[in-house]
């Protein structure tokens, strides 16, 4: 017999989770369609946890778990019947309305006809012709096309802000005044609405009128003087969390305003920085600046107060290795078979490891450089020490725990076909968050919008004659 584990969607094909199937020679394949579970709708089959084609040959005794294609659970996510007006274009906002769409949030993403989000022509890579960087940050959103300069396009905005939960902007500041939509404004037209606008150093301040991308707010914010190697050039993260971690923040302060907004009756504005973001990050970092004025730099992929707690070089790649107390230590001793250590007076404990950094760290670097990288991480894992490969995205992506939690979504384009991108990040049980829509062609879904504020058919057909939409 087999066990089978049905994860997230697939569960409605059994009555419970774990199954006890023949399995005997047959493959992942065969027992799912003997189900009647289609294959387009899983992801990847777990064979005693580790990833495996869906040919391979069982045996009794096995278990087989079974990841669903797309990521997320039921429709009525937390913030279902909250309708978000997205005004944001590039990274940081529609990072935002992303998190806010897979929570459930009906997003309506305003985009200027002909053109639209920028991102739209930000390529290579193409999927089908299709931009790839605009496809990773914009399912879950609906779009419709709005002339933001045109007076009947200012009230078609009107319009959705009415009776909208949230705003979400991130042109320059000021831009939102130019357009007639300052903060008192959109108050006035709806005092529950939260308005949360996006910049790279605030609304008002030295810092307003200056650009932002995100290497130079990594730059400003303190993180790439503390990424890098200690004796080269400061580095900038390796993905562009600078407008991530603004559009997290951000998504964040929305939620904070909605549940505020339950007492008070009241909607708010919110500035949301990409600065701020990263001065948040500082941690540790700034712990020690504040308690001693110490100015840190980079300290490359160790730890400046524990040993080992760095990356080394094994046969086929790296791995990071954490030894956090003593047992771990021990622990890590002998799995790599060198016991001599433990009983070594000068890594009896982490602050003699610490002054004898030198000394060690080349002992357990020579050591793991003689074995594979897989090897060194199950020894170490068998041992109960923190241990992890340092992964490329091929490896990210295939991995058996990324898959088990759902972190790579998949969803159907008209145009891209089967488009992945990275997953929900949290799983909810009461109310999970979800892949829904695909991220819209432009204008996909103006006239649909624009029946549902009260346009006719025949006005939505002036407002196109006009340029308006």
């Amino acid at each position: 017999m087999v066990r089978l584990v049905l994860h997230g969607e697939l569960r409605q094909y059994a009555p419970g989770k774990f199954l006890e199937v023949e399995g005997e020679g047959r493959t992942p394949v065969e027992i799912l369609a003997a189900l009647g579970v289609p294959a387009a709708e899983t992801a990847a089959f777990i064979v005693n946890g580790e990833q495996r084609e869906a040919d391979t040959a069982l045996r009794d005794g096995d278990t087989l778990e079974v990841l669903p294609a797309i990521s997320g659970g039921m429709p009525e996510g937390a913030l279902a019947g909250i309708r978000v007006v997205d005004l944001t274009r590039a990274l940081a906002g529609p990072y935002c309305t992303l998190m806010l769409g897979d929570h459930g949030a009906d997003v309506i993403k305003v985009e200027m006809p002909g053109t639209g989000d920028e991102t739209r022509e930000w390529a290579p890579p193409h999927i089908r012709g299709v931009s790839a960087y605009y496809l990773s940050i914009n399912r879950n959103k609906r779009s419709i096309t709005i002339d933001l300069k045109h007076p009947e396009g200012k009230k078609v905005l009107e319009r959705l802000i009415e009776g909208s939960d949230v705003v979400v902007e991130n042109f320059s500041p000021g831009t939102l005044e130019r357009l007639g939509f300052a903060p008192e404004r959109i108050r006035a037209i709806d005092r529950r609405v939260v308005l949360c606008r996006i910049s790279g150093f605030g609304q008002d301040g030295p810092g307003r009128a200056w650009a932002a991308y995100d290497l130079v707010v990594q730059g400003m914010g303190g993180v790439m003087s503390l990424t890098g190697q200690p004796d080269g050039m400061p580095t900038m993260v390796g993905v562009p969390q600078a407008d991530m971690v603004a559009g997290m923040f951000a998504a964040f302060a929305i939620a904070a305003a909605l549940h505020a907004r339950e007492r008070t009756g009241e909607g708010q504005t919110i500035d949301a920085t990409m600065i701020g973001g990263q001065v948040a990050l500082l941690s540790r970092q700034a712990a020690r600046y504040f308690a001693d004025g110490t100015v840190p730099g980079p300290e490359g992929n160790l730890h400046a107060s524990i040993v080992p707690y760095e990356t080394f070089r094994a046969a086929d790649g790296y791995v990071n290795i954490c030894c956090g107390n003593n047992a771990h230590f021990q622990r890590m001793c002998r799995a790599l078979d060198l016991e001599e250590l433990i009983d070594d007076p000068r890594f009896a404990d982490n602050a003699r490891r610490v002054a004898q950094r030198g000394s060690l760290v080349p002992i357990i670097g020579a050591r793991v450089s003689s074995l594979p990288k897989a090897e060194v991480v199950r020894r170490l894992r068998e041992a109960d020490v923190p241990v992890g490969p340092i992964n490329d995205l091929g490896e990210v992506f295939s991995d058996p725990v990324v898959r088990h939690l759902g972190l790579v979504a998949e969803v159907d384009h008209p145009t891209a076909g089967r488009v992945r991108a990275p997953g929900i990040p949290v799983r909810m049980e009461g109310t999970p968050p979800s892949v829904r829509r695909h991220p819209p062609l432009l204008g996909e879904h103006t006239d649909e919008i624009l029946t549902e504020v009260g346009y006719t058919a025949e006005e939505i057909a002036a407002l196109r004659r006009d340029g308006a939409v």
